[in-house]
């Protein structure tokens, strides 16, 4: 075409969109908006007529430039009507920029210059770089009044348009519904009475109250700062606009200047800005006086609110150190920090918006908090009814909403609810009733939906929908979410304009930078499209599809400062995996369905993958969402299986949406579960999704922001949940309005067994209104009301609810705390089922006359009248078991009361009225009173600070001789002295048996314990005497048990007065406890001779400063002369460095010694064996299962001197198992010296050197050692930080040692020295050394200078460099080995390689065969190949784990094992292989026909991949494992899998887990292992065989007699399958292992199994199995005294009070796992005690349970009965510091456990920090501290010979 036809084409189409365009201003005005800035729409000429002010209009598109033109002519052709045969010369002509129309050019100015935000001039010089000129006061006013109405002006032009402009969001113009906004507790404003302000949307003006609440806090000082936390789509952004709207519209009158930032917008400005420019460049300059503008806000700064949107999006970080002032330039971030903290514009008001995660510090710590929900449902129908402007629409769609719950929570998200509008206006017209909603079934869906509403004719363009979603991909990828002209093209950018998909706004990316920026109408619309992308395009494969299904945590608190662009991602991917979305994928990718579904596929299989993790709580809610848009049934009952029996969540916000996806998901679960929000902030109608949840059997909410419209919503759901037992709402703001909507609905719920409102704050009549639901809750068995306001008069009316209530048993009230326990009738069940009336009263009048109550009202400010109600009350109620009124204020009078009315109560166990201001004169009068009674077991009472002398005892004594009820005696606090002391030692005994007395405070000398001392002769009660000279604390206690001191509250304070707790023993030990004492030789010496009079067994503890060697020597001399001594220990006391010497000499002094222990010089304990058990030895008897004598002296100074006298001393003890002397000075010489004694130390157990400030010289030394030392087992060195040298030994010769050498810097030089040395230990069968510097170059040498006569030789290698070298250098290095190499395994993760050598040296003629046909040496690959023939001749292991397999390393693989004819087992485990080189090892593999070992499990592998390597199974007959495990088995692999396996008779082990093994396919399988008669071993878990599948499997069973181990967790199997398998598997007469665990096999498979328990069974594992009571109890019974049984594990089943209760124990039991069974206090007694009889057990776990100090105490009884425990873990329970003391003192019984695990629980960290101190296996950190395996590390193993 030439010029002149163009010229005359471009004329005639310029004048026909002139003429179309005339037609339709509006469309053109509204693109220009689209297109344009409002700078750029204000500026130029006016127009004469309408023809002209389009022409104008099309030169201002034009002069923006071609990109924006060629999007423009796109959305002509697109939007508008226009004629083919126009269309197409338009889109060749402009749409491709090959063309601009002439008239353009003749009218097109040049590009407009850089001008303000709002259309305004910018003045020349920027706002920020010239200095302040001089102005009067009155010019700066008129300058600021001028730029405040410019402001003002500015935004009423850009909210006052109903049409949508830019910077505005979608549908702006739509009436503005507020959603819910929720202050934190600290932050609320002074008129607010509650947390939540939820606003008033049908106020009559229109406003929104609660806006104007949001700076009305209490920040009057100082920086005024709020932070507004919503999840994506809350309305944040929207509520920023709204914000400047009202303002604009004068409604916020208090403001004088507002401007808003966007974050987004922010951060693509990458120079620094000041203040000034931050106001004036990027937002709106003044016309003229900047300085004086600035000036004026600085100084009105209190009329001045800065909106900053999206703070979650900031990226770039901001300064720590402080500006100097505005002047200075700082990134945005920063001035924003300025802002917040005052330092810049202080007073002015700062209001930011964010996504709820770890916000930047720059935040102040007083700011403001408010979270923002979405709609509950009024406001939700509120929306639809102004949305709906027509009234039958609005019907209809409120019709959809109310018979829809999915439809109810997509609304509860505002940015959903308009999605959904939008569907809902174009499906309604076109649909029946109904119909819409079951269109719109998730928020993917949503999506879907509105996409092909939005486009003219069904879905839009496939190419189209591609393109945009490539830009949303793209910018996801590249944290992009605003984007330019440039980044899209001009054909998309129209598809996006026309969708209203894209929104354009003005975007300033520094001073004198402006421009247009188009962005996704919402952040999840460009993740909808972003998932799109990944689900239709073919260039991303499968793999990289299944990487982006992840979950992310979204903690509050964490590390993770900001949330991802990727959140929803996941979530879209699911929905658009749904077969919903199949047809609309196969439209978008012009694939047909096939290829979509095996996308798809690929989504599911991730998700599949997911679900027997144990997610954390956030974790759980994303993935809930995922699931449910898949509307997988299937996949949903998998996860609601998988789901732990507790499921908690803490330090989150949850919203509806998330409560009713976890609801959706629940509503697959067989098995109940417990849901715990712990700290959440929560949306105040949240709960309402929880609605007719069967599921759900504990509810527990802890939050302050629970406020009573929290309460009213829960209310309306809890009648609904029929299965509901316990409800807790703890730590709210909740009210007596909120209560009454809750009682209201308790009423409905008589299933319930537990309640609890404690920490609520609640008043007296909220707490009366509560208790008034005791008598319609008929299963209620606990009530707890603690820390709430209850005042005394209602205290007196909760004590007359008790008396009246049939079910109370106890009500205990102590400070803060009150509860109410109940024991249901008998007749309960019966009344529940509607029995008559006749018969519930006469069983509630039984029931009466039967129970009896217990009281417990303590330190609760009672005085005298309210003991006289309190009287009056209970003599018409039932009998007292026990009365508790300690610490209250009754004086003589009131005591005097409750004890006369001590027998007319009947109280049958105790009375206590200590400190109650009881004095010496009173205390006749009550002791007269209560000797009438006579059901009364025992009376408590202290006479504390009361002035009492040693004159008053005598008569004291005489008073309290006539009581038999006397328990607790408390004198302390007087002025006794030793004149006193001395008096009631002689008056003891006539007041017969007490539990305790205290003495303290009374000042007593050192005399008083020689005279206190021989009651333990004269008291038989008396067992602990507790003295501390300093403290001046003196306790005489008798043996009562932990338990029982927590039940009647009289524990001491810890840790002022802590002490030694006896334990129910058979002989429970005296103990004497002398602390901060001065111990004089002749002090030593009176005790001492006291002592010797006193009954056994006893433990003396002593402490001072200072035991000088005097001392000491005469303790040590008076030690034979006290036979009945069991233990001495000195604590805290200095002693000098010649006691490790006194000490070890008493081995030969006293043989009663069983073990010396010195630490540092300041801690002794010195254990003896009892009398009788000495004898027993000296007759010959047996020795009664004691151990050997062991000495520790570490941390004592001891260096080379003390060696040889230290050894002759220790060589007299005629067995020493273990000798403890780390932390010393030995050094090398000191070392040296002692390796030379070893031979004469009769040592039997372990040697500990760690810690001597040793080298490498030690280390080569103890090599050279070992032939000298027969009886060496192992030995272990580590020289780095964690200095550590143990030996090991056995009692007799060991013809096996084993060394490891860590950290040892072994240079080229010293590997000569090992080689010889270690050739010389000819009984040296495993050597490891770990990060010992030893390089490619060392490792060689050593390899080729090892040389042993005959024998194996196992050599492992851990370095950095082996995880780098690669397979093939390694393999390599195997070739200079001077031995046959045997075995190989290699790991690169570990940075491990292992061999195995055989000394001499053999050759195998076949291999020699093979080298004779690889001669060819010409290539490095053939001269390897035949190395390695000559040395790997004799090859019987490979294994490769953790590695990358490159092409090169597989080729050489191939060849070698063609040549490996001795070659049994082969691994290749966890690694990534190459398709090329996996073609070489599976040939390679085809020629091992001999194999018997094939591991290829956790690899990285796809389906082709897999079927290519299960061609290598072909001919494999002599297999015996086979482990090919998360290997993706298709139908078409199974099919071949099977087939193999149906040849492979000699197959002893089959894994095949997480293989995607489904009900369907299993069939076939499970029959060719009929074929495998000899199967011990077969693992499936993880799979989803489900019932079908395992009543398959049930029937092949019983033909593998030889089935020893079976795995089947997580299969998705319910009872049907389980008691199938049951029945089946009683027929495998061999089976020792049986794991069954995350399956939903319920109590009637429990019993199935107990009835059939295999005779040989050691493992029994069903976690998380839908277990409740009935089925542990049935599983306990068929325990009980099995012989073989080792592990058990029963965690996360719903087990409560019926845990394990053995009578005759488990002699082999190792481990029991309980963790999660809800096992409270009730449990903790037989627990115990059925722990206590299986004395093998290493391992316990119970945390996540409900145990409490008394199943502490429970537990600490038996700790020293348990040898061999090792580990003990009670985190996450309710255990105190008084509990963890009781464990300590368990501890120091003499238990060898080795950790107890304590984190999370009730403990304050400087109370664990004190226990820790005293007993350091008490672990109390978040993470575990695991104790190193035994035996591997540098630690003491087991000696298998004890």
């Amino acid at each position: 075409m030439d010029l002149v036809s163009l010229q005359l084409g471009t004329e005639h189409l310029w004048s026909w969109l002139v003429r179309l365009l005339s037609k339709d201003p509006e469309w053109l005005n509204a693109k220009m908006k689209f297109f344009l800035t409002e700078m750029e729409l204000s500026s130029g000429d006016k127009a004469q007529d309408a023809t002209e002010g389009v022409i104008l209009q099309l030169r201002r598109l034009h002069a923006h430039g071609q990109a924006t033109w060629q999007a423009f002519i796109h959305c002509v052709c697109m939007e508008l009507e226009v004629p083919l045969d126009l269309e197409v010369p338009l889109l060749s002509t402009w749409g491709h920029g090959d063309g601009f129309p002439s008239q353009l050019e003749a009218g097109e100015e040049s590009q407009p210059t850089s001008q303000l935000h709002h259309g305004l001039k910018r003045p020349y010089q920027s706002c920020g770089s010239s200095p302040r000129p001089k102005q009067c006061k009155k010019q700066q006013l008129e300058l600021a009044r001028r730029y405040l109405q410019l402001l003002k002006t500015s935004a009423q032009r850009r909210y006052g348009s109903r049409i949508p402009g830019p910077g505005q969001p979608l549908a702006f113009h739509q009436a503005y519904i507020p959603p819910i906004l929720q202050w934190s507790r600290t932050t609320a404003p002074f008129n607010t009475q509650e947390g939540a302000t939820l606003g008033d949307p049908k106020a009559e003006d229109g406003t929104d109250v609660s806006i104007r609440d949001l700076f009305n806090t209490r920040a009057d000082k100082g920086p005024r700062v709020t932070v507004l936390l919503g999840k994506a789509g809350m309305g944040k952004t929207t509520l920023a606009h709204r914000l400047c709207q009202r303002w604009a519209d004068g409604q916020l009158d208090r403001f004088q200047a507002l401007f808003l930032f966007e974050f987004r917008q922010l951060n693509l400005i990458t120079h620094l800005l000041t203040l000034p420019q931050l106001l004036f460049d990027l937002y709106l300059s003044p016309e003229a006086g900047p300085d004086s503008v600035f000036q004026y806000l600085e100084e009105n700064a209190n009329g001045v609110l800065l909106i900053f949107d999206g703070l979650d999006q900031a990226l770039h970080p901001h300064s720590s150190r402080e500006r100097e002032g505005p002047e200075e330039p700082s990134p945005a971030l920063a001035l924003f920090s300025g802002l917040c903290r005052g330092t810049l514009l202080p007073g002015c008001w700062v209001l930011t918006t964010s996504r709820p995660g770890k916000l930047p510090d720059c935040l102040p710590t007083e700011a403001a908090t408010v979270h923002m929900w979405g709609f509950d449902r009024p406001r939700v129908e509120e929306y639809m009814v102004r949305f709906f402007t027509d009234q039958l629409c609005q019907e209809a769609a409120l019709a959809e909403l109310r018979k829809s719950r999915h439809l109810q929570s997509m609304c509860a998200v505002p940015a959903l609810c308009q999605v959904t509008c939008l569907c809902l206006h174009r499906l309604l017209p076109r649909s029946c009733p109904g119909q819409s909603a079951a269109l719109l079934p998730t928020v993917t869906q949503n999506y879907v939906q509105m996409v092909s509403t939005l486009g003219p004719r069904g879905y839009p363009p496939p190419e189209s929908l591609l393109d945009l979603s490539e830009v949303a991909l793209r910018g996801l990828e590249t944290g992009k979410v605003i984007f330019s002209i440039g980044d899209i093209r001009p054909s998309t950018m129209a598809f996006g304009a026309a969708l209203s998909l894209l929104t354009s706004f003005c975007v300033c990316t520094g001073p004198g930078h402006q421009g247009t920026g188009y962005a996704f109408a919402h952040l999840s619309l460009q993740e909808f499209f972003a998932a799109l992308y990944l689900m239709v395009n073919p260039k991303v494969d499968k793999n990289a599809l299944a990487g982006h299904v992840t979950l992310n945590s979204r903690w509050v608190l964490r590390t993770k400062a900001k949330p991802g662009l990727l959140d929803h991602l996941p979530s879209f991917l699911a929905g658009l995996a749904s077969h919903a979305c199949r047809p609309f994928l196969s439209h978008v990718a012009r694939r047909d369905e096939t290829w979509v579904s095996a996308r798809q596929a690929v989504v599911m299989q991730a998700l599949r993958k997911l679900a027997p993790r144990r997610l954390t709580g956030p974790k759980v809610v994303a993935f809930c969402h995922c699931v449910g848009e898949t509307q997988e049934p299937e996949l949903a009952s998998l996860v609601a299986q998988s789901l732990p029996c507790h499921l908690s969540f803490h330090n989150f916000p949850l919203t509806f949406a998330d409560l009713a996806a976890l609801t959706n998901i629940l509503g697959h679960r067989n098995a109940p579960i417990h849901l715990d929000f712990e700290g959440c902030p929560l949306e105040p109608h949240c709960p309402e999704a929880l609605a007719g949840c069967k599921q759900v059997e504990n509810l527990s909410f802890k939050s302050r922001k629970c406020g009573d419209a929290f309460a009213e919503a829960l209310s309306r759901s809890l009648p609904t949940m029929g299965s509901l037992k316990k409800l807790g709402l703890a730590g709210s703001k909740i009210t007596a309005r909120g209560i009454s909507h809750l009682v209201q609905a308790l009423h409905l719920c008589p299933q319930l067994e537990e309640v609890s409102f404690q920490d609520n704050q609640l008043k007296d009549w909220a707490v009366l209104n509560i208790v008034e639901v005791l008598p319609c809750l008929p299963r209620l068995q606990k009530l707890d009301l603690s820390r709430n306001n209850v005042s005394v008069s209602t205290l007196l009316c909760l004590t007359k609810v008790a008396v009246a209530c049939p079910t109370v048993r106890t009500l205990q009230v102590r400070e803060a705390e009150l509860i109410f326990l109940l024991s249901p009738p008998a007749e309960t069940a019966a009344e529940l089922q509607g029995a008559p009336d006749l018969q519930g009263n006469a069983g509630q009048r039984k029931e009466a006359e039967s129970r009896s109550l217990t009281l417990r009202l303590q330190q609760c400010q009672l005085r005298v009248h309210d003991v006289q109600e309190l009287i009056a009350q209970l003599q018409e109620g039932p009998c007292l078991d026990e009365v508790d009124l300690s610490g209250n204020q009754l004086d003589d009078e009131g005591c005097r009361l409750m004890a006369e009315a001590a027998s007319q109560l009947h109280i049958t166990r105790s009375l206590d009225l200590s400190d109650n201001r009881l004095s010496v004169d009173g205390v006749p009068c009550v002791l007269r009173a209560v000797s009438t009674c006579q059901t009364l077991a025992e009376l408590h009472i202290r006479l504390t600070h009361c002035g009492l002398q040693a004159k008053h005892l005598e008569q004291l004594c005489r008073a309290l001789r006539g009581s038999c009820h006397l328990g607790h005696l408390d004198l302390s606090g007087n002025a006794l002295g030793d004149e006193g002391a001395a008096q009631l030692a002689q008056l003891l005994p006539g007041l017969g048996p007490l539990q305790s007395l205290d003495l303290s405070e009374n000042s007593l000398s050192l005399d008083a314990v020689f005279m206190l001392t021989p009651c333990f002769s004269t008291l038989q009660w008396l067992l602990h005497l507790d003295i501390s000279s300093e403290s001046q604390h003196v306790v005489l206690r008798g043996d009562r048990t932990g338990r029982d001191r927590l039940a009647g509250g009289s524990l001491p304070e810890f840790p002022a007065g802590a002490q030694f707790l006896a334990f129910r023993q058979p002989r429970v030990p005296r103990s004497l406890c002398l602390r901060q004492c001065q111990l004089e030789p002749l002090s030593l010496t009176h005790l001492c001779e006291t002592l010797e009079k006193c009954p056994g067994p006893l433990e003396v503890k002593l402490s001072c400063e200072v035991l000088s060697d005097q001392s000491l020597e005469t303790l040590l001399h008076h030690l034979p002369q006290l036979p009945q001594l069991s233990l001495l220990q000195l604590s805290e006391t200095r002693l000098s460095p010649k006691s490790p010497l006194l000490l070890a000499d008493l081995f030969s002094l006293c043989p009663r010694i069983q073990k010396v222990d010195l630490r540092s010089l300041y801690h002794m304990t010195l254990h003896f064996r009892s009398s009788k058990e000495q004898e027993g030895e000296c007759c010959g008897a047996p020795s009664l299962g004691l151990g050997p004598s062991s000495s520790r002296f570490t941390g004592c100074g001891l260096s080379q001197e003390h060696v040889e006298p230290l050894c002759w001393l220790l060589s007299k003890c005629e067995d020493l198992n273990q000798l403890d002397l780390s932390a010393n000075m030995l050094g090398d010489d000191g070392l040296r010296c002692l390796l030379e004694c070893l031979p004469q130390l009769p040592i039997s157990g372990s040697l500990d050197l760690s810690h001597n400030n040793i080298s490498l010289e030690s280390a080569l030394g103890l090599v050279k050692t070992l032939p000298s030392c027969p009886r060496i087992r192992e030995a272990s060195v580590n020289l780095g930080s964690e200095q550590s040298f143990w030996i090991h030994f056995s009692r007799r010769e060991e013809a096996r040692k084993t060394l490891r050498l860590s950290q040892c810097s072994f240079g080229l030089e010293h590997v000569p020295r090992l080689a010889t040395n270690l050739n010389q230990a000819l009984q040296l069968t495993a050597l490891t050394l770990t990060q010992c510097c030893l390089g490619l170059e060392q490792l060689t040498l050593l390899l080729s200078l090892l040389r042993w006569p005959v024998g194996l030789f196992s050599l492992r290698v851990e370095e950095p460099w082996v995880g780098k070298a690669g397979v093939l250098t390694l393999l390599e290095v195997c070739t200079q080995a001077s031995g046959n190499v045997t075995e190989i395994s290699i790991s690169e993760i570990q940075q491990q390689l292992c061999l195995q050598l055989e000394f001499p040296r053999q050759e195998n003629p076949e291999a020699m065969a093979l080298r004779l046909a690889h001669c060819d040496l010409g290539t490095h690959h053939n001269l390897l190949v035949w190395q390695l023939m000559e040395t790997c001749a004799r090859l019987r292991q490979l294994s490769l784990s953790q590695v990358n397999l490159c092409n090169t390393s597989s080729l050489l693989l191939q060849s070698l094992l063609e040549a490996l004819s001795e070659l049994k087992t082969f691994r290749l485990t966890s690694s990534h292989v190459s398709s090329e080189g996996l073609a070489h090892l599976t040939s390679g593999l085809s020629h091992c026909h001999h194999l018997e070992g094939l591991d290829l499990s956790n690899n990285q592998f796809g389906e082709e991949d897999a079927e290519v390597l299960l061609g290598v199974l072909e001919g494999m007959c002599r297999l015996k494992r086979l482990d090919l495990s998360h290997l993706p088995l298709s139908s078409s692999a199974l099919a071949m899998l099977t087939q193999r396996l149906s040849h492979m008779t000699l197959l002893q082990s089959l894994r095949l887990s997480r293989n995607g093994i489904c009900d369907v396919s299993c069939y076939q399988l499970f029959e060719a292992l009929r074929a495998a008669s000899s199967l011990q071993e077969l693992g499936l878990s993880h799979n989803q065989i489900r019932d079908i599948g395992a009543q398959h499997l049930a029937a092949v069973l019983p033909g593998l007699p030889e089935l020893r181990k079976i795995d089947l967790s997580g299969n998705g199997i319910g009872p049907d399958g389980g008691v199938r398998l049951a029945e089946s598997l009683a027929l495998c007469k061999h089976l020792e292992e049986l794991m069954l665990g995350y399956n939903v096999l319920g109590n009637i498979t429990a019993l199935e199994l107990a009835q059939r328990l295999p005779q040989h069974l050691r493992v029994l594992h069903l976690p998380s199995s839908g277990l409740s009571q009935e089925g542990a109890h049935f599983l306990s019974q068929a325990l009980d005294g099995c012989p073989y049984v080792e592990e058990i594990n029963l965690a996360e089943n719903s087990l409560a009070r019926e845990v394990p209760h053995f009578h005759q124990g488990l002699p082999l039991l190792r481990q029991i796992d309980l963790v999660s069974c809800e096992i409270d206090n009730h449990a903790a007694k037989p627990l115990a005690a059925s722990l206590a009889l299986c004395p093998a057990l290493e391992e316990i776990l119970l945390s996540w349970n409900l145990l409490g100090d008394e199943a502490a105490a429970e537990l600490a009884q038996v700790l020293p009965q348990m040898s061999r425990l090792k580990r003990m873990d009670l985190e996450k329970n309710q255990i105190t510091a008084c509990g963890a003391w009781l464990l300590v003192e368990g501890l120091a019984q003499g238990s060898g456990i080795q950790v107890i695990r304590l984190w999370n629980n009730p403990i304050s960290p400087d109370m664990a920090q004190c226990l820790q101190s005293q007993e350091p296996r008490l672990d109390f950190a978040f993470f575990d501290k695991q104790p190193q395996p035994l035996g591997v590390v540098d630690g003491p193993p087991r000696d298998p010979s004890n």
